[in-house]
């Protein structure tokens, strides 16, 4: 038996088995996706089950077990989906690689703040890496990085340090975001009603004080994406310096 046939074997996966080719004709693998993901969206992870995304479609949860079949690839398949939302540009300007690294960061970010759930499984999705959308989103990445001058190999590393720093940061982001939702306050107001709380925190720190100080006025969501762009931009000059000579 061969690495990739034990491996199939260990790891079940939507991406190593073949594609059913009877479907009910009421009910489609794409429809069923599609709905889940607007249920996630709507409702957020804990609300996923096959019974209630069966409900939703008018069919019975046994309809979609001809399709997918447990709620670990229907996750592979929803993730899969939201990555085909991601805008990786095409370049084939060595000069062009950083600002359409740059454009790509952002994409996955609006991915996965769009869809707050994504962050919170992707340390499930069993070989999500197979699928279509992700590895046509990693094919495009690489080869920016391949057109800048990196080797194939540290071109992978060089996408993978974006892609965790992306990851890292909006899975934070996007968990204060759903605390803000549940809140039902705007992101402003919602700081300004714990500036009293905050303010008593930080007496006693004022480099923290300092900080916090600074930007009283300032659009919180615009605070929250300098931030980003920032730290995007320190990574990539890192990169850059691996290029250098």
């Amino acid at each position: 038996m061969s690495a990739e046939d034990q491996q199939a074997e260990q790891i079940p996966s939507v991406w190593t088995r073949p594609r059913r080719q009877r479907e009910q004709p009421a009910l489609s693998r794409e429809q069923i996706v599609s709905e889940a993901v607007r249920l996630l969206d709507a409702d957020g992870i804990e609300s996923l089950s096959m019974r209630k995304l069966g409900t939703r479609l008018g069919a019975g949860a046994t309809s979609l077990y001809r399709h997918v079949a447990n709620k670990d690839e229907l996750i592979e398949l929803v993730v899969d989906e939201v990555y085909g939302e991601l805008d990786v540009p095409v370049s084939y300007d060595p000069a062009g690689w950083r600002p359409a690294v740059a454009r790509s960061a952002h994409s996955l970010r609006s991915m996965a703040l769009g869809h707050p759930w994504v962050a919170s499984v992707l340390g499930q999705v069993g070989l999500a890496h197979l699928g279509p959308n992700l590895m046509r989103m990693s094919d495009r990445m690489l080869a920016l990085f391949e057109t800048a001058g990196f080797a194939p190999d540290e071109a992978d590393q060089a996408m993978n340090t974006v892609i965790a720093y992306v990851i890292g940061t909006a899975t934070s982001e996007a968990a204060y975001l759903s605390l803000l939702a549940r809140s039902g306050q705007d992101e402003r107001t919602w700081i300004e009603s714990l500036r009293p709380a905050t303010d008593e925190a930080m007496k006693d720190h004022p480099r923290l004080r300092e900080g916090h100080s600074s930007r009283p006025d300032k659009d919180p969501r615009t605070i929250r994406e300098e931030n980003f762009e920032y730290g995007l931009q320190r990574v990539l000059d890192g990169l850059a310096a691996r290029l250098v000579g």
